[in-house]
């Protein structure tokens, strides 16, 4: 797959495209075959990849940023929840899904959110939110010893302690079959605390974001650079 240049900030994300496909020489029942997988998916027989461990229907999607979604209740309470299954969708927007949460709930009510990410020095507290709900611990950020300030860009709160937020307005809410939700967010603004900023822009050295790790099941530190970013192929080109 071939990346692209975008403007604005790039969050971490990535795709799985499965296609299966069908030979122009195929015999008969080859296609029949073919065309009766793709209408009852579950009768499809996964063979193993010869000289690899198999692990079957298990995916492993890196890097997943460990995104914490801010809102606001009908009553004006800050929440804040971490997903895992979210990432940039496109120059300034940002999509996830979400099962049934207090977050969800509010996404609806107020149409707006900010973004912030779990970073190794917040690692505890970001956590926390992504294992007590707001149904259960109405008062869960100030549990959490944070602090929150209303966005003057969206009606959504900005959590002091994240030193990144990206804030948000909802352009889609999508029901899916999967009983979730599915949000995307055009981002109105960024704001950055200049404790992580290097002339002027952005610096995730400074800021240490972390990546959930799905295979371990651990938060992991962004690590070094290891190469430019539409410089390093030149190389294959000479």
């Amino acid at each position: 797959m071939k990346a692209t240049k975008r403007n604005g900030l790039v969050l971490a994300s990535a795709a799985v495209a499965i296609a299966l496909t069908m030979g122009a020489c195929g015999s008969k029942s080859e296609n029949k075959s073919a065309e009766e997988a793709n209408v009852n998916p579950e009768k499809v027989q996964v063979q193993n990849v010869e000289g690899r461990q198999n692990f079957g229907a298990k995916g492993i999607i890196t890097p997943l940023p460990a995104i914490m979604i801010a809102t606001y209740d009908e009553q004006e309470n800050p929440d804040v929840m971490m997903a895992a299954w979210g990432g940039q969708c496109g120059p300034n927007h940002i999509c996830f899904n979400l099962s049934p949460h207090k977050t969800t709930e509010n996404l609806k009510l107020k149409q707006a959110f900010t973004i912030s990410f779990a970073s190794k020095d917040n690692v505890v507290q970001s956590d926390f939110f992504g294992l007590v709900s707001a149904n259960d611990v109405p008062d869960k950020v100030a549990k959490a010893g944070f602090t929150a300030t209303k966005s003057p860009n969206v009606d959504a709160p900005i959590i002091n302690e994240y030193p990144l937020t990206l804030e948000c307005r909802v352009i889609e809410i999508t029901e899916t079959s999967l009983n979730e939700t599915r949000v995307v967010g055009e981002i109105v603004n960024m704001s950055a605390d200049e404790s992580i900023l290097t002339n002027g822009k952005v610096d995730l050295a400074k800021l240490q974001p972390v990546i959930y790790d799905s295979s371990s099941n651990n938060y992991r530190v962004v690590g070094d650079s290891v190469g430019q970013a539409w410089k390093s192929g030149e190389a294959l080109n000479k």
